[in-house]
Protein backbone atom coordinates (compact mmCIF):
# COMPACT_ATOMS: atom_id res chain seq x y z
CA UNK A 1 0.00 0.00 0.00
CA UNK A 2 1.51 3.76 -0.82
CA UNK A 3 1.83 6.07 1.71
CA UNK A 4 2.24 9.60 2.13
CA UNK A 5 3.59 12.02 4.63
CA UNK A 6 3.77 15.97 3.96
CA UNK A 7 2.80 18.87 5.49
CA UNK A 8 2.36 22.23 4.82
CA UNK A 9 2.33 25.25 7.49
CA UNK A 10 1.80 28.51 7.38
CA UNK A 11 2.37 30.70 11.12
CA UNK A 12 4.02 32.79 13.13
CA UNK A 13 7.24 31.76 15.18
CA UNK A 14 6.48 31.57 19.18
CA UNK A 15 10.29 31.57 20.03
CA UNK A 16 13.64 32.63 18.55
CA UNK A 17 15.82 29.56 16.76
CA UNK A 18 18.60 28.48 18.74
CA UNK A 19 21.56 27.33 16.19
CA UNK A 20 23.72 24.11 17.03
CA UNK A 21 25.87 22.24 15.49
CA UNK A 22 25.36 17.98 15.96
CA UNK A 23 29.13 16.31 16.11
CA UNK A 24 29.45 16.05 12.71
CA UNK A 25 29.07 19.61 11.92
CA UNK A 26 25.62 19.46 10.35
CA UNK A 27 23.87 22.71 11.95
CA UNK A 28 20.38 22.03 12.95
CA UNK A 29 17.47 24.03 15.09
CA UNK A 30 14.15 23.46 16.45
CA UNK A 31 11.42 26.01 16.49
CA UNK A 32 7.97 26.77 17.11
CA UNK A 33 5.09 27.63 14.94
CA UNK A 34 1.96 28.60 16.06
CA UNK A 35 -0.74 28.37 13.39
CA UNK A 36 -4.42 29.79 13.23
CA UNK A 37 -7.59 28.24 12.40
CA UNK A 38 -10.85 30.01 12.19
CA UNK A 39 -13.97 28.33 11.96
CA UNK A 40 -18.08 28.89 12.48
CA UNK A 41 -19.08 26.89 15.38
CA UNK A 42 -22.69 25.25 14.62
CA UNK A 43 -24.38 27.98 16.72
CA UNK A 44 -22.81 30.48 13.98
CA UNK A 45 -19.96 31.91 15.78
CA UNK A 46 -16.03 32.69 14.35
CA UNK A 47 -13.58 30.62 17.04
CA UNK A 48 -10.32 30.96 16.62
CA UNK A 49 -8.15 27.82 17.08
CA UNK A 50 -4.24 27.69 17.77
CA UNK A 51 -2.42 25.08 17.43
CA UNK A 52 1.39 24.81 18.32
CA UNK A 53 3.88 22.68 15.98
CA UNK A 54 7.39 21.91 16.80
CA UNK A 55 9.39 21.89 13.95
CA UNK A 56 13.51 21.29 13.48
CA UNK A 57 15.15 22.25 10.73
CA UNK A 58 18.67 21.03 9.60
CA UNK A 59 21.27 22.07 7.85
CA UNK A 60 21.70 24.83 5.32
CA UNK A 61 17.89 25.84 6.36
CA UNK A 62 18.34 25.90 10.19
CA UNK A 63 21.74 28.10 9.21
CA UNK A 64 19.50 30.82 7.45
CA UNK A 65 16.47 30.34 10.29
CA UNK A 66 19.19 31.53 12.96
CA UNK A 67 20.09 34.31 10.72
CA UNK A 68 17.04 35.61 9.61
CA UNK A 69 13.84 33.94 11.77
CA UNK A 70 12.99 35.99 14.84
CA UNK A 71 9.92 35.30 17.34
CA UNK A 72 6.78 36.42 15.97
CA UNK A 73 8.49 35.83 11.94
CA UNK A 74 5.57 34.77 9.37
CA UNK A 75 7.20 31.35 7.91
CA UNK A 76 5.99 28.45 5.72
CA UNK A 77 7.43 24.76 6.51
CA UNK A 78 7.19 22.08 4.15
CA UNK A 79 8.23 18.79 5.26
CA UNK A 80 7.52 15.62 7.01
CA UNK A 81 5.99 14.66 10.27
CA UNK A 82 7.92 11.95 12.03
CA UNK A 83 7.04 10.78 15.77
CA UNK A 84 9.63 10.99 18.46
CA UNK A 85 9.56 8.12 21.39
CA UNK A 86 11.64 7.96 24.38
CA UNK A 87 11.58 6.44 28.28
CA UNK A 88 11.60 8.47 31.15
CA UNK A 89 11.53 7.37 34.80
CA UNK A 90 9.64 3.99 33.28
CA UNK A 91 7.26 6.32 31.22
CA UNK A 92 6.87 5.81 27.88
CA UNK A 93 6.02 8.94 26.18
CA UNK A 94 5.83 10.26 22.53
CA UNK A 95 5.82 13.30 20.25
CA UNK A 96 5.08 14.54 16.79
CA UNK A 97 6.68 16.98 15.48
CA UNK A 98 7.68 18.39 11.78
CA UNK A 99 10.92 17.61 10.04
CA UNK A 100 10.99 20.59 7.85
CA UNK A 101 12.60 20.00 4.49
CA UNK A 102 11.98 23.24 2.53
CA UNK A 103 11.39 26.45 4.52
CA UNK A 104 9.94 30.11 3.03
CA UNK A 105 10.19 33.54 4.89
CA UNK A 106 7.31 35.49 4.29
CA UNK A 107 6.62 39.69 5.48
CA UNK A 108 9.49 42.24 5.48
CA UNK A 109 12.49 42.01 7.44
CA UNK A 110 13.05 44.23 10.62
CA UNK A 111 13.93 47.88 9.67
CA UNK A 112 14.14 46.72 6.03
CA UNK A 113 10.35 46.85 4.44
CA UNK A 114 9.52 44.43 1.80
CA UNK A 115 11.84 41.66 0.41
CA UNK A 116 13.89 42.94 -2.59
CA UNK A 117 12.34 42.79 -5.78
CA UNK A 118 9.31 42.02 -3.81
CA UNK A 119 9.68 38.36 -3.76
CA UNK A 120 9.64 35.74 -1.03
CA UNK A 121 12.69 33.69 0.14
CA UNK A 122 12.41 30.25 -0.80
CA UNK A 123 15.15 28.07 1.11
CA UNK A 124 15.18 24.12 0.56
CA UNK A 125 16.91 20.97 1.56
CA UNK A 126 17.33 18.49 -1.46
CA UNK A 127 17.27 20.31 -4.95
CA UNK A 128 16.75 23.50 -3.50
CA UNK A 129 19.39 26.58 -3.92
CA UNK A 130 22.82 26.81 -3.40
CA UNK A 131 23.99 28.36 -0.59
CA UNK A 132 25.92 30.88 -1.69
CA UNK A 133 22.55 32.07 -3.91
CA UNK A 134 21.15 33.19 -0.80
CA UNK A 135 22.58 36.77 -0.84
CA UNK A 136 23.34 39.16 2.23
CA UNK A 137 20.26 40.98 1.66
CA UNK A 138 17.79 38.07 2.37
CA UNK A 139 16.93 37.40 -1.32
CA UNK A 140 16.71 34.76 -3.34
CA UNK A 141 19.13 35.03 -6.46
CA UNK A 142 17.57 31.91 -8.49
CA UNK A 143 15.40 32.44 -11.45
CA UNK A 144 13.10 29.88 -10.11
CA UNK A 145 10.45 30.85 -6.91
CA UNK A 146 9.97 27.27 -5.63
CA UNK A 147 12.44 24.74 -4.45
CA UNK A 148 11.98 21.82 -6.28
CA UNK A 149 13.41 18.17 -4.91
CA UNK A 150 15.18 15.88 -7.77
CA UNK A 151 13.96 13.08 -6.88
CA UNK A 152 12.91 10.69 -9.76
CA UNK A 153 9.03 10.24 -10.63
CA UNK A 154 7.78 6.62 -11.20
CA UNK A 155 5.70 5.48 -13.93
CA UNK A 156 1.74 5.96 -14.31
CA UNK A 157 1.47 2.14 -13.19
CA UNK A 158 2.72 2.88 -9.72
CA UNK A 159 -0.42 5.52 -9.78
CA UNK A 160 -2.76 3.61 -7.05
CA UNK A 161 -6.08 4.86 -8.58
Amino acid sequence: MASFNRVILLGNVTRDPELRYISNGTAVTDIGLAVNDRRKTASGEWVEETTFVDVTLWGRTAEIAGEYVTKGSPLMIEGRLKLDTWEKDGKKNSKLRVVGEKMQLLGSRAGGGDPPRGKARPVGRAGGPPADEFDQSGGYDGASSSVESSAPMGSDDDIPF
